[in-house]
């Protein structure tokens, strides 16, 4: 049985990768990263096979992966920031504020798969750290609009993994 998503949730998908990017986009001090990250998540996001350097350019209708290499290897952002981005992010959707963010080998496999984790090769821990930082945030992407989808009722963001992600809250984590 195949799903039919319509117009209107597309439209929903969009937005929020958009909320997204303006969450951080002052992250970047010029415009041409800014607006380039903007197409990195978008192919992080994108049904493809392998996402690296290559891949994310065409993704993105660029002739060759520089661009994408000049955004996680020398262009002036603040990946920690980012990553303190990401971090609000999922508090603010699907968290509690005093919680710690656990990345265990089932987020690490899922995002692979998704995302693209383990796609990415490059030189340089930057370009490593920068990658994964944006990587997971498009992983929270998927996991907080599938989180969204699912409480009204409507259809998760298509996943390329034979298994949902599962959340590993238990409710006597907190009581220590």
């Amino acid at each position: 049985m195949a799903d039919h998503v319509g117009v209107a949730e597309v439209a929903a998908w969009a937005a929020g990768l958009d909320e997204v990017h303006a969450r951080i986009a002052s992250r970047f001090s010029r415009s041409e990263p800014r607006e380039r990250v903007a197409a990195y998540l978008r192919g992080l996001l994108a049904p493809l096979e392998r996402k690296n350097g290559w891949t994310l350019a065409e993704q993105a209708g660029e002739a060759n992966p520089d661009g994408m290499q000049r955004l996680l290897a020398t262009a002036d952002w603040d990946a920690d920031r980012v990553r303190d981005d990401l971090r609000d992010y999922v508090v603010e959707h699907l968290g509690d504020p005093g919680a710690v963010l656990v990345v265990d080998e089932e987020t690490f496999q899922t995002g692979k798969g998704e995302v693209g984790l383990d796609h990415y090769q490059v030189r340089r821990y930057d370009g490593w750290y920068r990658h994964m930082t944006l990587a997971m945030f498009a992983h929270a992407f998927l996991t907080v609009t599938r989180a969204a989808s699912a409480g009204k009722g409507g259809h998760q963001y298509p996943t390329r993994t034979s298994s949902p992600s599962r959340s590993r809250r238990s409710a006597d984590s907190s009581a220590s």
